[in-house]
């Protein structure tokens, strides 16, 4: 605050200016500057240090006033006015900054600071089991026809000595007496009240009179437990399965985690994945590719017979239908693709390099169209 040059009483400052921000600022920008200001001045962090007490009593209330959107268009309209007692421009909210809830702005800004946050009431708070990883490699053709597989997975669970109520005799817990059943403490500091997570009770709002002697009261112990994993036609790498509630066990009651199953595929040696579509070279020989002939082609669900008709090109691709893997989202099958390869002999036998030489004479200058338009491409170039 600042005195006023005509009265010498102190004026306050425009809570806009005090905050840092503009009169247009969303809700999340003056949550997000009241915390930045509010940390840096706090009293804990400052002890004994009157300009920072001030200053945090200051962001404070300017904070409670524009957090309340019934205020914050009272004060755009009537300034600090709208909260003077006895009347002011906007007919006197009479504004008391000591019973304006700064409890709960502090509680809800600075919680996951200083352990201030509300919780919920409710005794024997319920929380999530925690969710688990579990990496699995399977086959190449397991991933595209699908599979199931049976895994072992190390996880906390119930107890099954008390049902996971952590007491001996299984009955229910008691409510704390620290904090009665509320799972908070509260104490005075200066001019507000802190709240503070039970010691006691460690915020559950219960505690147990004679633990269950297997899981010493936790209510979950370590197992092992084997899971059967169904794996639909069509996964790849990184494809990820849930499995709800084969996470681990939750604390009071709460519902457990789940469990991702991430999936590794190994390579093939013949075939290899394009998106839904599966590859596969296979190599013919010179008369085959120039005379057309019919082959057998390899698939994930047996041979089948390919016609090659005469003349065919080495890298030249045919595809069968429905051979590929199924889509995930039920979108039918892709396809194999048969890339084949002309294999030039690396040794001849003498009566077949004999058959050659024949050929070679018999072509003469005759080239093919393929042949004659990459020259043809060479002198544009060259000239």
């Amino acid at each position: 605050m600042e005195p006023s040059e005509e009265t010498g009483v102190a004026q306050k400052r425009d809570y806009y200016e005090v905050l840092g921000v503009s009169r247009s600022a969303s809700e999340d920008e003056l949550k997000k500057a009241y915390r930045k200001l509010a940390m840096q001045c706090h009293p804990d962090r400052n002890p004994g240090d009157k300009a920072a007490e001030d200053q945090f009593k200051e962001l404070a209330e300017a904070y409670a006033v524009l957090s309340d959107a019934e205020k914050r268009a009272q004060y755009d309209r009537f300034g600090h006015a709208a909260f003077e007692q006895g009347g002011g421009a906007g007919g006197g909210f009479g504004f008391d900054f000591a019973a304006s809830g700064f409890e709960d702005v502090f509680g809800d800004i600075f919680g996951d600071f200083f352990g201030t946050g509300r919780r919920a009431g409710g005794r024997g708070r319920a929380r999530r089991g925690e969710d688990l990883r579990y990496d699995l490699e399977i086959k190449f053709e397991e991933a595209v026809l699908g599979t199931e597989r049976q895994i072992k997975v190390p996880r906390l669970s119930a107890c099954d000595a008390c049902a996971g109520k952590g007491t001996s005799d299984g009955s229910d817990r008691v409510t704390c007496t620290g904090c009665r059943g509320s799972g908070q403490v509260r104490f005075q500091q200066g001019f507000f009240t802190i709240a503070k997570t039970c010691g006691q009770c460690g915020g559950q709002g219960t505690t147990i009179k004679d633990p269950c002697r297997t899981c010493n009261g936790r209510g979950t112990v370590q197992k092992t437990s084997n899971l059967s994993v169904q794996i639909p036609g069509g996964v790849d790498n990184g494809s990820r399965l849930k499995l709800r509630g084969e996470g681990e066990a939750g604390a009071g009651g709460g519902p457990a985690g789940d469990l991702y199953v991430m999936i590794s595929v190994q390579d093939h040696p013949l075939f290899e994945r394009q998106d839904n579509d599966i590859v596969c070279d296979v190599p013919i020989a010179i008369p085959q590719a120039a005379l057309g002939t019919e082959i057998e082609v390899p698939t994930l669900e047996g041979k089948i017979k390919l016609k090659v008709p005469a003349g065919t090109q080495s890298g030249a691709v045919f595809r069968l239908r429905g051979k590929g893997a199924p889509d995930l989202r039920g979108r039918g099958r892709g396809d194999q693709l048969v890339r084949v390869t002309v294999e030039i002999p690396r040794k001849l036998t003498p009566r077949q390099r004999e058959l050659l030489e024949e050929f070679a004479r018999c072509s003469g200058d005759e080239v093919s169209p393929e042949t004659k338009g990459f020259f043809d491409k060479v002198k544009e170039m060259f000239g």
